[in-house]
Order: C-alpha cells, then sequence, then structure tokens
C-alpha cells in the first residue's frame, strides 16, 4: 500500500506511520508538512490513499483537497483532522474526500478508515452520517455560514476561537491586512457587526472546537 500522509506536526505523522505499519507489514509512505508538499508529491507517482490535514500553514488542507481531485481524480483522500465533524465534514465531503475522521479516534478506526477508503468505499461515524443526511435538504434554507468561501469559513472558526487578526495571520501564513479584509467579508456576508456577533453564532450552531 501507498499512503501519503499530509500533516504540519512530524510527530503526528510518525505515529500514523507506526499505527499503520503495524496493520500492514508492505506499505510504503511519503510525507508532506503542508499543501504545497502533497501537491508535489500528489504529481510525482501515484498513492493508493492520501491521508489529509485540514490546518495546515498556508494554504489549508480543504483547499489542497480541492486540487488533489484535479491532480489525482481516482486517488481517495482520507481527512483526519482535530476539527470536529460538525465543522468541517461536509464541506470536505461536497469537496470531494472519501473519509472523515477526528484525531481522537481509535488507531483500529484508522486502519478500517484506511481500507475501507482504499477499496473504493467512503468512511463515516454515525454522528456524521446523521449529518450528511441532515444537510441533503434540497429547497430548505441554508444556515449563513454556508455562504461563505472555504477561506472564510476557516477564518470565522478562528475568531470564534478566541484568535486575533495577527494570530490567525501568523497561522495561515497570510497578511493581517488579508485577514482583516476576509473578517470584513464575513461580517458583511453574514449580516453581523462584531466578532462577538460571530463568535455567539458559531457556539450556538456548534462550529467551535
Amino acid at each position: 500500500m501507498r499512503v501519503l500522509i499530509a500533516d504540519d506536526h512530524a510527530v503526528v505523522r510518525r505515529g500514523l506511520i507506526q499505527i499503520l505499519t503495524d496493520a500492514c507489514k508492505t506499505l510504503t509512505v511519503g510525507e508532506a508538512r503542508d499543501a504545497q508538499e502533497v501537491l508535489r508529491l500528489a504529481r510525482e507517482r501515484d498513492w493508493d490513499i492520501v491521508v489529509l490535514d485540514i490546518s495546515m500553514p498556508g494554504r489549508n488542507g480543504l483547499e489542497a483537497l480541492k486540487e488533489l481531485r484535479q491532480v489525482r481524480p481516482r486517488t481517495p483522500v482520507l481527512i483526519l483532522t482535530t476539527h470536529p465533524e460538525e465543522q468541517y465534514a461536509i464541506r470536505v465531503f461536497r469537496a470531494g474526500a472519501a473519509g472523515y475522521m477526528t484525531k481522537e479516534s481509535a488507531p483500529e478506526h484508522l486502519v478500517e478508515a484506511v481500507r475501507r477508503v482504499t477499496a473504493g468505499g467512503k468512511y463515516v461515524s454515525p454522528t456524521l452520517a446523521e449529518l450528511l443526511a441532515a444537510s441533503v435538504g434540497g429547497d430548505a434554507e441554508k444556515p449563513p455560514h454556508e455562504s461563505l468561501s472555504d477561506r472564510e469559513y476557516q477564518v470565522l472558526c478562528m475568531i470564534a476561537s478566541g484568535k486575533t487578526v495577527g494570530q490567525i495571520a501568523r497561522e495561515l501564513s497570510l497578511s493581517d491586512k488579508t485577514i482583516s479584509t476576509y473578517r470584513a467579508r464575513i461580517l458583511e456576508k453574514m449580516g453581523m457587526k462584531t466578532n462577538a456577533d460571530l463568535t455567539h453564532y458559531a457556539i450556538s450552531n456548534g462550529l467551535t472546537q
């Protein structure tokens, strides 16, 4: 099995490699620290699966996922992240992910997810299955945060977690001015005026960790 692991924490990557090696003795692993590396490695060779985090420096995992679907449309992508299912799962499945799980999951669940996804299936938890079913709403009115772009949504979640413009800018490798522009767009799209409004909305809709 050829597995490409994208996570900006070396300790996490090593742990994932150990878990998968214990379950599959013939394992070829590639490691990427950010979106740029994972896309480069995806172009250089075929992989049976990409295990991808959402929160990485610069371009986030959701943006990388969309480009991966263009570069390697047949390669399944399993999202493995600290973000709860309510935050990103629906967005990543819409973007083409084959599975979503949190880093709190048991090691055996990771092995199960990798096997299921590489066999052509999807991996979702029972809770996530309910979320996905509820999201198939036809003409149902969508909540305000659904109008946000993926980057705007990421900034919303970070604002709601109490981070300042400067902190968000550093984590995303963007300028303070760019983050301020995203913040202004978010407030306008959602019809709100302050960070407190955004935070209250995020908490009320289960968008915070």
